[in-house]
């Protein structure tokens, strides 16, 4: 006899009854086999189905003093190769990218995933995510958000709600957020970041642009609590991987 052997349920109204379908086709279905890793394996998706809204991971990339620029604007290069080439990686394997308006005008971001080959040399990675740029002001003709990469989707809103709704319309099931303190300040109070990722150099600023802005804690009890599931060393910074614990 068939059989299939399967870990976890399929969440998605749309896919569901599968086993049933092949039980009755005389198809022996095991469902369960090692759940737990299939449930970790497919965490961020599991999680934005089951919810209905995108999973969301914000990055910071700072200084040891908490800083993501310096006093006259400059941020390039906060952290070194090898920890921007593994947030590369991880722009690869999202959906989408969010920054605001802001984070737009000072940077003029391409919002690209990008790979060096063999050879050395960088080219785009097979898989571009959607380009999202949230706010109200526009994006100017020369930027380079609309050359080459994914397509790009401008947001006028502040609505951190609205945005999470628009992209779960489209199919998007894994949002990176990496505008600057304004967007992870608004993404934070909406209590609606999954995952953290924060890129911390060896490096003092003493005085610049913090990662987030006030976050309305007025004691430490207030403080927003994540738990850290993964530290790694990236070239000379070191990467704290975080989730919420709501």
């Amino acid at each position: 006899m068939a059989e299939v052997v399967h870990a976890v349920d399929d969440p998605d109204p749309l896919a569901r009854g599968g086993g049933a379908v092949l039980r009755s086709a005389g198809v022996r279905v095991a469902r369960g086999l090692r759940a737990a890793e299939g449930a970790a394996l497919l965490h961020v998706w599991l999680t934005a189905v089951r919810r209905g809204t995108p999973y969301v991971t914000l990055k910071t990339a700072t200084t040891l003093d908490g800083f993501v620029a310096a006093q006259d604007g400059t941020s390039r290069w906060i952290t070194g190769p090898e920890a921007r080439s593994h947030a590369h990686r991880v722009r690869a394997a999202v959906d989408a990218i969010a920054v605001g308006t802001g984070t737009v005008r000072t940077d003029d971001p391409a919002l690209t995933a990008r790979v060096t080959g063999d050879d050395g040399v960088e080219r785009l990675a097979e898989h571009q995510p959607l380009r999202v740029v949230v706010g109200h002001g526009g994006i100017p003709p020369r930027s380079r958000l609309r050359g080459a990469g994914g397509p790009l989707l401008h947001l006028p809103t502040h609505d951190v709600g609205e945005v999470l709704h628009v992209l779960a319309a489209r199919e998007v099931r894994h949002v990176l957020v990496e505008g600057g303190p304004t967007l992870a300040t608004a993404f934070l109070v909406a209590g609606a970041v999954d995952e953290l990722h924060a890129y911390v150099a060896p490096a003092l600023l003493g005085a610049g642009r913090r990662a987030v802005g006030d976050l309305g804690a007025r004691t430490i009890a207030d403080a927003r609590r994540f738990r850290t599931v993964e530290v790694r060393r990236v070239g000379d910074d070191v990467l704290t991987v975080s989730r919420s614990v709501r």
